[in-house]
């Protein structure tokens, strides 16, 4: 058996879970903590922490090396969310809770942080076949995640956490009551929900975070229902009225509400309503699971033979989806994708790069015209630009600007350190980005015309040169042309001739 355990470093609070994999590699939990450490009052309101906060902080991370040591943890995983990623001094932070205490930090992006969050909620409600939307409502930030099945289709962060609404909304001057601001600041992002929504019929609705959690829990106190694992929309928006007619104070005393939850817990409510009311679903599951269950999933995951998702699959799903977004040409775009994949595996012994490269290049092949969304001309730089605005789940960040760049240079342009996206890349990455582009090159020529005539390509070294032989319906004529073309960075690169056949 092992014990290990996972800190969620939040904008409202901090938190552990210490969980312990058996024999069987199953996941039991063995502890929680919460400690209401509100990083983001500095980060949303000052833009850098407190010496108090960062103390807090500090005394928070000792109790939890100490609850570990406890339980003889041999393994922690802390991650940081909005606060975090937005305080100046977020490093400095890190790097006195890491002196004092030996544990790391892991500031994450709100990808990863949405992914997680979904490792806790497919664990907790079966969503075989079912198209889902999950609402995370934290203090700094808001997730929107859409899934089909065990796969996010796509995650779109709001900066409409709690935390962050009192700050910025409670001190400033208004004729408005604080509700009617809330609602009206939730609004702006009414149009990004709809959109990214469509009008798909959604299967369930899930919501996760303190706040909706406080949300089951008081259905049940003031609507006298049996289980605080739901709430209807109708409920919801009772609730709202109730909690907007009384003070921070009467909240705490007539619901027995914390102080850090009694002034957040509105803005909450009017934020779930809105996102609900978009959705069109009529109740929110309430799992209570959140972001620190993920990280302890992940984590008991990779160290033992627990099942876990294909990340092949997960990147896949969430590629299918921008595309899809972009309007791109699907039947093109796996062709393309095949063949690229088909010369990686087929020249190993030529390009040498790690197998996770190849993913990265089918990637590549499949987007790597998602750019005529914006315009034909300058194609690929529009492609490269929408990849950076869209990040795909699974993906880690280098990852992700290795995809850009290779769909980046799917054509005409050469990879050039004169490129600022090229430069910013270490060397490695260039190098890996120069070999997966002079093969994209090829495979986006064997279907230049989008006809998807060629069904199958062979590559193979014969004396100082390779040869391809393409294999389809028709002359392929026009296929051959344009890889006689395309074919100079593959020379340039791999210092070798390439003769086409078909």
């Amino acid at each position: 058996m092992q014990n290990i355990a996972a800190i969620d470093v939040g904008s409202n609070a901090m938190r552990l879970v210490v969980g312990r994999i058996s024999y069987k590699d199953k996941l039991e939990t063995l502890e929680n903590l919460r400690l209401p450490v509100r990083l983001g009052q500095d980060a949303f309101g000052k833009g850098q922490f407190g010496e108090e906060t960062t103390q807090q902080a500090l005394d928070a991370f000792i109790r939890f090396k100490k609850v570990a040591d406890d339980y003889q943890v041999e393994k922690i995983r802390a991650v940081a969310t909005s606060a975090m990623r937005e305080a100046n001094n977020s490093d400095i932070l890190c790097d006195r809770i890491s002196q004092t205490t030996g544990i790391d930090i892991e500031i994450i992006s709100g990808e990863e942080e949405a992914r997680l969050i979904h490792l806790a909620v497919a664990d907790a409600i079966d969503l075989k076949n079912k198209y889902a939307i999950a609402i995370d409502i934290g203090g700094g930030s808001v997730e929107v995640t859409l899934s089909q099945g065990d796969n996010i289709l796509s995650t779109e962060s709001y900066n409409m956490g709690t935390v962050r609404l009192l700050q910025k909304l409670s001190k400033k001057p208004s004729k408005l009551p604080f509700d009617k601001l809330v609602k009206e600041y939730a609004e702006a992002a009414k149009k990004r929900i709809e959109n990214e929504i469509g009008k798909k019929k959604l299967d369930v609705c899930i919501g996760t975070g303190g706040n909706i959690e406080e949300m089951g829990a008081l259905r049940k106190k003031i609507f006298k229902q049996d289980s605080d694992k739901l709430i209807t929309l109708e409920e919801l928006e009772k609730l709202t009225e109730t909690l907007s007619k009384l003070t921070v104070e009467e909240r705490m005393r007539k619901f027995k509400l914390r102080p850090d939850r009694a002034d957040v817990i509105l803005p909450a409510t009017i934020v779930l309503r809105m996102i609900a009311n978009e959705a069109r679903v009529k109740e929110i599951k309430i799992p209570n699971v959140g972001l620190k269950d993920g990280i302890l999933i992940d984590l008991a995951q990779s160290l033992s033979n627990m099942p876990k998702l294909s990340p092949r699959d997960q990147v896949w799903t969430s590629a299918m989806r921008l595309g899809e977004k972009y309007q791109f040409d699907s039947e093109h775009g796996n062709l393309v994708s095949s063949l690229a994949g088909s010369l990686f595996d087929q020249t190993k012994s030529l390009h040498k790069l790690e197998s996770e490269d190849k993913l990265l290049l089918e990637v590549a092949a499949l987007l790597h015209d998602i750019g005529h969304f914006i315009n034909t001309l300058d194609h690929d730089k529009h492609a490269y630009y929408i990849l950076q605005a869209n990040p795909l789940i699974g993906l880690k960040k280098r990852q992700q600007d290795i995809v850009a760049n290779v769909m980046r240079y799917h054509r005409k342009a050469m990879p050039n350190v004169q490129d600022e996206n090229f430069r910013a890349l270490n060397s490695k990455d260039r190098l890996t980005v120069i070999k997966l582009s002079a093969l994209l090159r090829l495979a986006d020529a064997m279907d230049v015309s989008h006809t998807y005539s060629v069904k199958n390509v062979k590559m193979k070294q014969a004396k100082n040169k390779w040869v391809l032989k393409l294999e389809g319906k028709g002359g392929l004529s026009l296929e051959t042309w344009a890889l006689e073309k395309r074919r100079a960075l593959f020379q340039e690169i791999f210092g070798m001739n390439l003769e086409i056949e078909t």
